[in-house]
Order: C-alpha cells, then structure tokens, then sequence
C-alpha cells in the first residue's frame, strides 16, 4: 500500500485546475474520478463586458475589487483586444485596489497596478467588511465578478451609498458534456466513492441540479457515506444550505484539500477484526493487514452489507436485494465466492446453514 489515501476514490467536480488537483491525489494513491460539473466561458468578445469597460473607462472608480486572477487577467486581455488596456489602467491605477487573494493580487501586479489591502481569509464577506469600514458612500466601486453575480455584496455597497461596476468577465456554463458528471454521480450512489470535491459554489449547485429525480438520494448519501470537501465557505454555500457538512481546509488551495483529504479519509475509514485479520474499508477495496486488496461492485456491495450487520446473520434475499443489478439467488453465491476470493481469506466471510452468511466478527 503506498500513500495515505491508497485505495481511496475520490470524485472531482472542478472544471479547471482539475489535472493539477487529480496528479496531487493520485500520488498520494488515490484513485480520481472526474466529472466536471461546470465550464468556464470567457467573455472577451461579449456586448456586456464590452459596455462595462467603456463605463469604468469614461469615469475612473474610487475603488477596484479584483476577486479571481484569470478574471482580472481575462479583463485586461479583452480590453487590449478592444484597443483600451491603456485607458484602463489608467482609470484604475490612483484606485483603491482590493484583490481577494494571491492569485488575484499576482493579476493585479501583472496588469501594471498595486494593491492597497487583500484579505487573510481570501473570503468576499471580509473584503466587505473592509469596504464598509473604509466608506464607500458616495464612491464609484468597480468589481470583478467571478463567473456569477454577487447580489448580496452589490446589494450592501449600494445600500451604503456606493455607485457599483459590476464587471463580468466569465461565466460558469453546465458543461458541454455531463456524461462525466453522471457517471461520477452514479458511482456516488453506487457507494463507490468515498469523497467528493468542489472548488466553486456554481459546480456544488451544478451537482446538485444535475441529480435531477435522485436528489433526495445524492444528499443522503453526501450526508452519510461521502466525505464532502470544499475549498472554502462560499464553495460550501449551496451543500450546506442543503444540509450537507462539508470539511473545509484551513487554506483555500487545491494542495490544502489533498492534505486534509489525506488527513481525513484515513480517520474516517471503517476498522473492523475479522478472522484474526485486520480489515479497513473503502469505497472499492479493502485494507487487510495492510495489504490493499480491490474488490469489485457486486461483492463490496455484499461486503457492505455483512458489515453493516456486525457479525449477525444475513439472508440470502437481504443480499441479493443489496446487489447493483439484482438477479437469481444464484448470484448470491457468486458474489460471496468472488468476495472470498478478494479478501484473500475465505474463513472471513462465513456460510450459516439454511440462513445466509455473516463476517467472522472479533471485539475491536
């Protein structure tokens, strides 16, 4: 077994950065499913960009909000394609500049300009707060949006007197394919995969939306048997108002997810003493002895099962209703044998005459 998250699959909403993300996991021996649940399209071209810019340009703002680096990168470029960069900064460069967070002061930096503050949290609600403490009435504020509108933190400013430039220069689309998402979706209801990652507000709702009639099905399981990870608060926003707890890591980066997921899977996984055999679970394998064995979907389904029974007896018709595509009590025997065969041990699994089977339990 190699790394702490060897034998653990793990599911990536995240439309970019998710080749990066995915390498991390992997060389910590995690198997990655990738169902992208959003696609950002940039709008270099788009009437709406095109007449914000020329609004900000006319009349330079009081104060400048950058909250993500490919948007504020995304701006300039468009506005060098229009022939106005220089009239840009220029309307930006005496501005109050307030870039969410590293990756959006290096976009500031880059286009020319100096940041005058950035929050610790990288979090819109302190970049807020700073703006209200600051005073805002009666100044021009221009901000940055990130693939959606922000209507409570526009709404505020207004509220506080501020004349807002709302700036948008990408959006969050469904994704062009979502045969991804619903494979990645199907392996979650499967109970094949044992967390679950967004990196945007826009991929949790995306999720969400997409599982259609299974809704109710997704959140149960999120809320139950899947670890539900989240860069950060607003990434949260939607999974929690559904009433999901989702674990969020101390630093929003993509490197602090890996290292909390790392962290977390192996303290959650199930640690059972079988037949003299140690035995951790996960979504598609088990750790016997600190061996990695890999099981496939029918017998971890009866594996489930037994477990979830704690040494008691299990029918026959009780695991034939728990296997993925049913079938004649036949297929019963199957999956009990192939099970046996996975875990390397048939003496963990027993056969009780005329009434089913159940696991060798052992006081932890």
């Amino acid at each position: 077994m190699t790394g702490p998250l060897a034998g653990f699959t793990i599911g990536v909403t995240a439309a970019r950065r998710a080749d990066e993300f995915g390498a991390l996991l992997e060389r910590k021996g995690a198997t990655v499913i990738h169902g992208p649940a959003i696609r950002i399209v940039p709008l270099p071209d788009d009437a709406e960009l095109h007449q914000a810019t020329q609004q900000l340009v006319s009349a330079p703002v009081d104060v400048v909000v950058a909250t993500t680096g490919i948007g504020f990168r995304g701006w300039f470029e468009a506005a060098e394609g229009w022939g106005l960069a220089g009239r840009l900064h220029r309307a930006l460069e005496n501005a109050v500049v307030l870039p969410r967070g590293p990756k959006a002061k290096g976009a500031v930096r880059a286009a020319g300009l100096v940041e005058t503050w950035s929050p610790s949290s990288e979090s819109n609600a302190e970049l807020l707060q700073y703006l209200l403490r600051m005073g805002v009435s009666g100044k021009r504020v221009a901000i940055q949006l990130h693939g959606e509108p922000l209507p409570d933190f526009v709404n505020t400013l207004i509220a506080a007197g501020a004349d807002v430039v709302e700036i948008p220069v990408y959006r969050w689309m469904p994704p062009a394919d979502t045969g991804p998402l619903h494979r990645l979706l199907d392996a979650v209801l499967a109970g094949q995969v044992d967390a679950l990652t967004f990196t945007s507000a826009p991929a949790a709702t995306s999720v969400l939306r997409e599982a259609g009639d299974r809704y109710a099905d997704l959140v149960s399981a999120l809320r139950r048997d899947v670890l539900v990870v989240g860069v950060g608060a607003i990434t949260a926003g939607p999974l929690v108002a559904a009433g999901i707890p989702v674990v969020q890591p101390a630093r929003a980066r993509i490197g602090s997810m890996a290292r909390e997921l790392a962290l977390e899977l192996p303290a959650r996984a199930t640690r059972l003493r079988i037949a003299s055999k140690d035995m951790e679970m996960r979504a598609q394998a088990v750790v016997i002895d600190g061996e990695l064995r890999r099981v496939a979907p029918a017998p971890m389904a009866v594996l489930r099962t037994l477990v979830a029974a704690r040494g008691r007896v299990v029918s026959r018709q009780d695991l034939l209703a728990a296997l993925p595509s049913g079938g004649e009590e036949h297929a019963v025997e199957t999956a009990i044998g192939r099970l046996r065969t996975a875990l390397g041990s048939p003496q963990m699994v027993r056969t009780v005459v005329k009434r089913g089977y159940r696991l060798a339990m052992e006081p932890a």
